[in-house]
């Protein structure tokens, strides 16, 4: 069988970070190792390589088969559409748009880790985003003192999550409102450092948590058929 890690040919240019966009689009779907080399017909240990070297770079032949195998393209899981923004291909031929339960919105909530917070203020709202957690069954995030998120203390806002696939052209969105106060208390902001498994992607210096009750929950999936 043909090495996965050895490089392309003339004109084929590197896909960087292949192995852990591998492992990420596996995990969304929720493949095994073992179902994904089914599926391509690679050996276990040729894709446990290839996830645990970031920077290998496969034959064209197998990125295809990979690609096909993760209902996704060879541009998007080769890192070619970073920097684009999230929704730039076309519509499905058949899109199905669904109402999505409570439970639902409150499952996908727990397994994102950036999401925007709206602050309402005089002129218009902001909206900003932040890498969050969610925590005792409420939205919890680290910030500045005098960042853009505080002007929401002690008042409603709202927080949207999404994920767009490209490569497939659907998605799902969860919209929360609810009121966002300041945790000063210091078992809470102790718990929170233990259970919180988002972190600031801005730096340090964001010690102040912020955490949002999950007032109001809805939330959309566009599939297709």
């Amino acid at each position: 069988m043909t090495d996965p890690t050895s490089s392309y040919g003339a004109g084929q240019p590197p896909q960087g970070d292949l192995g852990r966009r591998i492992q990420r689009r596996r995990t969304e779907l929720g493949i095994t190792l073992e179902e994904l080399a089914f599926r391509t017909g690679m050996a276990p240990s040729c894709l446990a390589r290839l996830e645990e070297h970031s920077t290998a770079v496969p034959e064209a032949d197998t990125l295809l088969r990979l690609a096909g195998a993760l209902r996704t393209t060879t541009t998007e899981l080769g890192g070619g559409n970073v920097g684009l923004p999230a929704g730039v291909g076309r519509a499905a031929r058949t899109p199905h748009l669904t109402e999505l339960s409570e439970q639902e919105c409150r499952r996908l909530l727990s397994t994102h880790g950036v999401g925007r917070v709206a602050i309402p203020t005089g002129a218009a709202p902001l909206v900003v985003p932040v890498n969050y957690s969610v925590v005792d069954d409420a939205l919890v995030f680290r910030t500045r003192q005098d960042s853009v998120p505080t002007r929401g203390l002690d008042r409603e806002v709202s927080f949207e999550v999404d994920r767009v696939d490209d490569a497939l052209s659907q998605g799902w969105s969860v919209l929360v409102r609810g009121r966002a106060a300041a945790v000063t208390d210091r078992d809470a902001v102790r718990r929170l450092v233990e259970r919180a498994y988002s972190e600031p992607w801005a730096g340090s210096g964001r010690d102040l948590w912020i955490r949002v009750e999950l007032t109001a929950v809805t939330g959309r999936r566009i599939d297709t058929w």
